[in-house]
């Protein structure tokens, strides 16, 4: 009876269900179509439900209607029996013995019965047990339904809040295409605009060049009849001067040749007895310190002597310039340069015995500088680290490593103060170590190409990097940020900068020209064409001269007052080591260094002849020096000392006593 009830209720629940459809269906008559769909599939999920659970139930109710029909049956036939029960024992009370036997088998017949009647009320109690369980999980299937239904409401509201979403990205996306053919269109209009004004620049710039060398010619005809002058009234004065002592000199001279292996002391005494140094600086060497009073006669005679020279070659050298001294020695007079050096004319001698050599970096060494402050040298290379090296005491041991950098170190460089060591690297940045704790403080990153050089700018709070992707950036250390971005258009090797204040930048790139820019506005003050790509640059203290390393295996004197070229250095047994190979000034910028690939390091006088070669051997009494080819040197800003290191892994540090 449960099952008939239970299934009453199913569907009666369905004809509500069809009913409340049908009333919804008549009341909501503007409903979407969405919403219409959805009822119908709710209608149809609880008829399909309603059949499952009928299907289920279906064989136990005819079981169990079954059972019934058969109890039904049993109690008619047990009337029957106690009908024929009593009147067996009526005809026995009255006699007769056929009659028991009758008895005993009704008897036997009815426990069998009773028998099967408990069984049947037996399997009767299992089935209502069965029941119950099923409508019990019946109850946790509507359950669990609703809940279903409530999710399936919410997938279908967010559906819908995602199909609005969508639409609006297709109306946003056909707006950003239509916006993308309008910046396209601008984009070629303004790329044809860039031609006609990028050819305009370059006719612009061709009579720039053009009125820029009649302005030099100009120049040069007025330095020259300056120089006339000049010569015709010096040689009105200085005659009398040099016939007063020139004998007594030239006998001093005689003796100092005649005897080449004593100790000549390279200050030569002026008369009173005060030294008078010879100072060889290019700002200094073209012109006297002061009156011609104040020459010593045997400073003058002495190097007059000593180079081969008469009045009228030394008056010209001396005051015409004084940039080709070398160009007015007599061929033969190769041991007259040498005597020249040993007197002191040339300035301090040169740094050519090893103070110390050690292996810098586990692979190839890229980069050298020495600290403004303190015996100090930090290195660079190709094993990602920068380590710091204490000169004065002499220890082959790294003072410091400092790391951080993830790829080859290109350049290192000190600030003015030797506390911080800015550091550029081959993985796209660049790093500001502190000296004092070894940290690492600040990352600079933001070009796309390996970062080959950097310099403070307005120290400490500026930094400038020039970059393989044709910019240069300047940097601000306090907000880690960069400030300004420089297009140069060809790839950056090197750079410095004029000053502290850095409001002129100096760049060297690829394609052979040498830039100059000014921080303080947008536009690129100028550019100096040199004849290969450049390698590296080095400033003089007094920001006068720069020297340019050329990758046509020669070494360029600039004077930045003329921007022009004034000296060439070149040697035919030296070669550029690579596209980033450094050249280096000494302290006084009297004397220019620069390694070879052949192991060999050359320093030239900056009037232009080659002093000395450091290069050893691998037997006899001199020092092995380097094996490989030197990378990079540096000279000592505060004693006459030069570092380099190469790609023999190792820096050798050398000095003159």
């Amino acid at each position: 009876m449960c099952l008939y009830t239970h299934c009453d209720d199913s569907n009666s629940s369905e004809a509500q269900y069809i009913n409340l459809e049908q009333a919804r269906a008549h009341s909501d008559l503007t409903m979407s179509t969405e919403e219409c769909l959805w009822r119908e599939h709710v209608v149809q999920r609880l008829r399909e439900r309603d059949r499952k659970e009928c299907e289920n139930f279906k064989e136990i109710i005819v079981q169990n209607n079954r059972l019934i029909d058969h109890v039904a049956q049993l109690k008619s036939d047990n009337l029957k029996l106690s009908v024929e029960n009593e009147q067996l024992r009526n005809a026995v009370s009255t006699g007769g013995t056929g009659p028991n036997v009758a008895i005993a088998t009704l008897e036997k017949k009815l426990l069998a019965q009773q028998e099967e009647l408990t069984d049947l009320h037996k399997r009767k109690g299992e089935h209502s047990q069965m029941i119950v369980d099923l409508n019990l999980k019946v109850e946790q299937q509507k359950e669990l339904l609703s809940e279903k239904e409530h999710s399936l409401y919410e997938q279908q509201t967010a559906n819908n809040r995602l199909r609005a979403e969508v639409q609006l990205l297709h109306s946003s996306l056909e707006e950003l295409k239509k916006l993308n053919t309008t910046l396209l269109d601008e984009h070629t209009a303004l790329q044809l605009a860039f031609s006609s004004l990028e050819e305009k620049m370059r006719n612009v710039q061709d009579e720039n060049r053009y009125l820029l060398e009649r302005l030099m010619r100009y120049r040069a005809k007025d330095a020259d009849k300056l120089n006339e002058e000049n010569e015709s009234l010096i040689r009105k004065r200085l005659p009398s001067l040099f016939r007063k002592r020139s004998a007594k000199l030239k006998r001093d001279l005689e003796d100092a040749v005649r005897e080449p292996n004593s100790a000549v002391n390279p200050i030569v005494p002026a008369p009173g007895g005060t030294p008078l140094h010879r100072n060889s600086s290019p700002a200094q060497f073209g012109g006297p310190a002061g009156s011609d009073d104040e020459i010593d006669d045997g400073s003058i005679n002495g190097a007059m002597e000593a180079l081969g020279l008469n009045d009228e070659e030394y008056i010209s050298a001396r005051f015409m310039g004084g940039e080709a001294v070398h160009d007015v020695v007599r061929p033969n007079t190769n041991t007259s340069i040498e005597t020249l050096k040993a007197a002191g004319y040339l300035g301090q001698p040169n740094p050519t015995k090893i103070f110390m050599k050690f292996e810098a970096h586990e692979n190839e060494s890229h980069a050298v500088r020495w600290s403004p402050v303190e015996r100090m040298v930090a290195t660079g290379g190709a094993d990602r680290k920068v380590k710091l090296w204490d000169v004065g005491k002499g220890s082959t041991e790294p003072r410091a490593v400092l790391s951080g950098s993830s790829a080859g170190i290109n350049s290192v460089d000190f600030d003015s103060t030797g506390a911080y060591i800015l550091g550029t690297s081959n993985d796209y940045g660049a790093r500001v170590w502190t000296v004092m704790d070894n940290r690492l403080r600040h990352t600079l990153t933001g070009h796309s190409g390996k970062v080959m050089a950097a310099k403070y700018v307005q120290e400490p709070i500026k930094v400038v990097t020039g970059s393989h992707d044709r910019t240069l950036k300047i940097w601000d250390l306090r907000s880690i940020a960069c400030i300004e971005t420089k297009f140069a258009g060809s790839s950056c090797n090197d750079l410095c900068t004029t000053d502290s204040l850095g409001s002129t930048i100096i760049s060297g790139h690829y394609d052979k020209k040498i830039r100059f820019w000014d921080i303080r506005t947008e536009k690129q003050a100028d550019d100096v064409l040199m004849p290969a790509k450049i390698t590296s640059l080095d400033l003089s203290k007094d920001c006068n001269y720069l020297i340019c390393s050329v990758r046509d295996d020669t070494i360029k004197l600039l004077d930045l007052r003329k921007n022009q070229v004034i000296s060439t250095f070149s040697n035919e047994h030296f070669k550029i080591s690579c596209d980033f190979a450094r050249a280096s000034f000494n302290s006084g910028a009297s004397k220019i260094a620069c390694g070879s690939a052949d192991g060999a390091i050359y320093i030239w006088n900056v009037n232009g002849f080659l002093e000395t070669t450091l290069k050893g051997h691998s037997s006899g009494s001199v020092p092995f020096f380097h094996s490989t080819a030197v990378n990079a040197v540096s000279w000592s800003p505060n004693s006459n000392s030069l570092a380099s290191v190469g790609k023999s892994k190792r820096c050798i540090i050398y000095s003159d006593s």
